[in-house]
């Protein structure tokens, strides 16, 4: 046999893994295969869902099911020991990984990450793979781990036999957490994107540090209720006899995992303070849950409870961490020990992508203007002054300006699916009921059918925050519109959220964050993959800030009378008051009655005109290229630009697309380069497939309609001349679905369970007219081939 003619996988199977074995790694417990960690970024097309390939390394080795030691890049023979070098780096780097090896099944090239050896690299016969004692002990050495840390660091995660492993970045941040507990850290600050599982993270922090016996007593604190019982409920369910859930101001000290509410245990009384019930040095481990609200503010009441434990080692988790004037996470916690990204989470697939849809009000632009001495509703004079978006419901409210934004939203709904769950985010809990009645009139008929269908969800309404639970429910069709302010902008694990309305002021760079996570969860079960924010106080402008990572799939500007889908569609606080700005009515506003003698001038505090009309401006259609970044060129010299890197001539694309097996193959790369293939067919032509739409914009030839290509082939009479009249009838309907939908269709078997084409038969029956599954596959070759010509 000749070696360099094996396969990567045959190289593998005879060379690499038996090295590997042979230095004392048992294959069964330490040592995984082609193991993909990253779930792949999920893209759109034509309406539906794809993901790129997840990240895959050939080998990664355990010293313990919890502490990977080292991963293995392998090539065929063909190529050099280290040609799989910079690939295994960038996955070790990624996976927190020390120890790398490249191998081409000849010999390994090994490199040190952590700078150890004086060699950083150094080449090893294949007799010479250091056994998992020996990467353990040289890891050790450069971490400087004392044998009474050992344990610690090694103790093992919790498991419940379903199989269920924390993702590679979970892993990351327990095990940095846990090593840097064990050294001696006692504040520490994990920031991870919403919907990443930083519950699940510190669960599994808090077991290996409990169980270890390193930490004994332990309380996780939260600000919202519903992150508190989601925790107890789920995710800490195996601590089950000796946890308790500090509730009615009632302290029991016989258990060892405490859960709480900040609130439940402060007040501004000195008796409901009752976290002084416990000694000081009561707790050895304090997990903060949400630690960039109060607790990062130094005057806090609740930044007391953390003195109070000052002696406990202080976890902080955060999705935004906060840093003012005022409040800093990082002073308190200093640097984070892991940073998990909203960004890195929707590249690896893990979180949802998202697109804007960003509206121009001309009110919003141009400002409003009484005339002189003109009252309001109520009777009462309007100042004599321009007011801005800024004063929109807040100072000055336009009834039709509600109406107007609840019936943009709706169209959208009926446009795409009126039953997707929507969070509508107002700027108070008053202007939140006027959404909420408008959304209900234009929604009259789904109403009628349930009205639960639009629900106001806000911190002083009991009704409506039952439905809280209902509403985050996957399975619960209702409601299917939550109205609010700020009572949903954390701790609201909605995890098929697939529309967010914002219709507030949001100048905060962390509730903004807080808000867009709201959205970010994936759900394949429910076909969650994506999600859509309508943006109409142009808040997202927070994308361009340098601090934001997260930057949206695309932006949309709809004029008046334009569809309010994007031209790619396919048709907690416990109460109100408690944060700056939170949920409350306005004083003197509408539903808080205005008698004279309120203030001095005798005036209301907002004024409630009508009458006036609204209109969308204008439009402007804006992208995010596959690095993350707006796009602020035009889509079309983007595309030229894209498609020319990885193309340097029409030729070459041509050489490309004709040598390819199955075109769907080079559509998926341009797919993957980047390439918003149906946003540009929208742009140049809906009737262009991608070949035509790629040789026109980036090498400018005239491009042909998918009908006029379809019509050239059913001119050559000769081709058709040698099949028999079933085959021939079915490469005609084959090519009337070219003309439309494309070429991807033709090259699936799925195409032949199509109702006009089972007239011509079974699958089967289709197949043996071309004299077999090899034949046809060959025929629709050739067709492609005459499509293309």
């Amino acid at each position: 046999m000749l070696k360099n003619k094996l396969s990567e996988r045959d190289v593998c199977t005879k060379y690499i893994t038996p090295a590997i074995k042979s230095a004392g790694w048992d294959i069964n417990t330490q040592m995984r295969e082609e193991v993909t960690f990253t779930n792949g970024r999920i893209i759109g097309q034509k309406g539906k869902f794809t993901r790129k390939k997840g990240k895959r390394a050939d080998y990664i080795l355990y010293y313990k099911p919890n502490i990977p030691l080292a991963i293995v890049e392998a090539k065929d023979m063909e190529h050099s020991v280290g040609s799989g070098m910079q690939q295994a780096l960038e996955y070790a780097d990624i996976l927190d990984i020390p120890f790398v090896f490249s191998s081409n099944g000849k010999g390994f090239l090994f490199h040190d990450r952590t700078g150890n050896n004086e060699t950083k690299e150094q080449e090893l016969s294949l007799g010479q793979f250091p056994s998992p004692e020996q990467l353990w002990n040289l890891y050790r050495m450069a971490e400087q781990i004392e044998e009474n840390e050992e344990d610690i660091i090694t103790q093992e995660y919790y498991t419940d036999g379903s199989g269920k492993t924390p993702r590679y970045y979970q892993r990351v941040a327990i095990n940095r957490t846990v090593e840097a507990v064990a050294k001696g850290k006692d504040r520490l600050l994990l920031v991870m994107a919403t919907g990443t599982g930083k519950t699940y993270t510190a669960f599994q922090i808090i077991w290996r540090l409990w169980k270890s016996r390193t930490k004994k007593r332990i309380l996780f604190l939260a600000d919202r209720n519903i992150l508190v019982d989601q925790a107890k409920s789920n995710d800490f369910k195996p601590f089950r006899g000796q946890m308790t859930k500090i509730k009615n101001r009632q302290v029991d000290k016989s258990y060892e995992i405490y859960l709480s509410l900040y609130q439940g245990i402060t007040g501004a009384e000195e008796d409901k303070n009752i976290y002084k019930q416990f000694s000081p040095d009561f707790f050895d481990l304090v997990v903060i849950d949400e630690c960039h609200r109060g607790s990062a503010s130094e005057d806090s009441a609740w930044r007391e409870i953390l003195e109070y434990f000052s002696s406990a080692t202080h976890i902080g988790l955060t999705a935004t961490p906060k840093e003012t004037k005022d409040v800093s996470n990082i002073h308190y916690f200093g640097d984070p020990i892991y940073t998990y990204s909203l960004k890195q989470g929707i590249e690896d697939g893990f979180l949802a992508p998202y697109r804007v849809i960003r509206y121009t009000l001309d009110k919003d632009v141009e400002g409003w203007r009484p005339v002189k001495g003109q009252r309001d509703r109520y009777g009462y004079e309007i100042e004599d002054r321009i007011y801005n978006q800024k004063d929109f419901d807040r100072k000055l409210i336009i009834d039709d300006r509600t109406k107007e934004i609840a019936k943009t939203v709706t169209k959208y709904l009926k446009n795409t699916d009126r039953f997707q769950k929507t969070i509508i985010f107002c700027a108070n809990i008053d202007h939140a009921e006027r959404m909420r009645q408008a959304l209900v009139n234009e929604n009259a008929d789904m109403v009628a059918k349930n009205r639960k269908y639009v629900m106001r969800i806000t911190g002083d309404d009991d009704e409506g925050k039952r439905e809280l639970d209902n509403f985050i429910d996957p399975s619960n069709p209702y409601p299917v519109i939550a109205v609010t302010s700020k009572l949903m902008t954390t701790g609201v694990d909605a995890q098929t959220c697939k529309l967010i309305v914002l219709d507030s002021n949001i100048n905060s760079m962390t509730e903004f964050k807080q808000i867009i996570g709201r959205g970010t969860r994936v759900n394949e079960e429910f076909n969650k993959y994506s999600f859509t924010i309508m943006d109409f106080r142009n808040v997202t402008r927070h994308f361009a800030d340098p601090d934001y990572d997260g930057p949206p799939e695309s932006i949309y500007e709809p004029n008046d009378g334009d569809p309010p889908t994007p031209p790619e569609d396919d048709p907690g606080n416990e109460g109100k008051g408690d944060l700056p700005g939170d949920d409350g009515f306005i004083p003197g506003g509408p539903g808080e009655p205005f008698t004279p003698g309120d203030n001095p001038d005798d005036k209301p505090s907002v004024y409630t005109v009508d009458n006036v009309q609204i209109k969308v401006l204008n439009e402007r259609v804006q992208y995010i290229g596959d690095d993350g970044k707006l796009i602020t060129e035009s889509l079309k010299d983007y595309t030229k630009k894209t498609v020319q890197k990885e193309y340097a001539s029409l030729d070459e694309f041509l050489q490309k697309w004709r040598d390819a097996d199955r075109k769907e193959v080079i559509i998926e790369e341009l797919l993957e380069q980047g390439i918003l293939l149906d946003a540009l067919q929208e742009e140049v032509g809906k009737d262009l497939d991608p070949f035509d739409l790629i040789a026109h914009v980036a090498f400018d030839q005239k491009p042909l309609t998918r009908k006029e290509r379809a019509e050239g082939v059913k001119q050559k009479q000769d081709y058709f001349a040698k099949y028999g009249d079933k085959a021939k009838k079915v490469l005609e309907i084959l090519l009337d679905k070219y003309a439309d939908n494309g070429v991807e269709n033709l090259e699936s078997m799925e195409v032949l369970k199509l109702p006009d084409l089972q007239e011509e038969g079974s699958v089967l029956e289709i197949v043996k007219a071309f004299g077999g599954k090899k034949e046809y596959q060959q025929a629709v070759s050739e067709l492609e081939d005459v499509i293309y010509q």
